[in-house]
């Protein structure tokens, strides 16, 4: 084998490996912000609990903590996707409820997820949902609007210097990815 047909191999592999590694990046991304809180984001078992479990949570009447509410669609999508409310005070170990709202404004079918993100990131351990949204994807008709609450409640073991807790909500379209898992066999 001549040298420029070696090189050539070495270079194809090497871009495949580069490909490989940059396909597996994101999903070892996310693992690790799950497993460890990174980036303000935590396991979904951890931020979930059972309304009976918010029910017996004690408020701390004596403190209230801001907590505001962004949301993007990513992509440019021309969905509409907003909280009724920008922010609420709350007080922690009371279980509040918003509710958000989203409308698939083209003119086909979309299944949509939401991203959740806390900030600052030390608060999102202590962010408790009894429902959310973004905890399955979203299947929207064309044109269909729809109001989705999010019953949450702010640990009252929440750091006494985190005042505003920031919950930011990115939709992406995973029309395509719901299609491929649909047509996969069921084993």
């Amino acid at each position: 084998m001549d040298a420029k047909l070696r090189h050539a191999l070495r270079l194809t592999a090497v871009v495949g490996a580069m490909f490989a590694f940059g396909y597996a990046l994101v999903p070892l991304y996310n693992m690790l912000c799950d497993a460890i809180g990174l980036n303000g984001r935590s396991t979904q078992n951890s931020m979930l609990i059972s309304g009976e479990q918010a029910a017996q949570a004690k408020a701390d009447e004596s403190r209230s903590v801001t907590v505001e509410f962004v949301t993007t669609v990513n992509g440019g999508r021309p969905w509409k996707f907003a909280a009724e409310t920008a922010r609420v005070r709350v007080h922690p170990g009371r279980l509040e409820t918003v509710n958000f709202y989203v409308e698939n404004t083209q003119d086909k079918d979309v299944v949509a997820q939401a991203v959740p993100h806390v900030a600052p990131w030390n608060a999102a351990k202590y962010l408790r949902k009894t429902e959310c949204f973004c905890f399955q994807r979203q299947p929207l008709k064309a044109g269909e609007g729809r109001l989705m609450p999010m019953r949450f409640m702010l640990d009252p073991e929440l750091p006494d210097e985190v005042d505003t807790v920031t919950l930011s909500y990115t939709f992406f379209d995973v029309t395509e990815l719901a299609q491929q898992n649909a047509a996969r066999p069921k084993s």
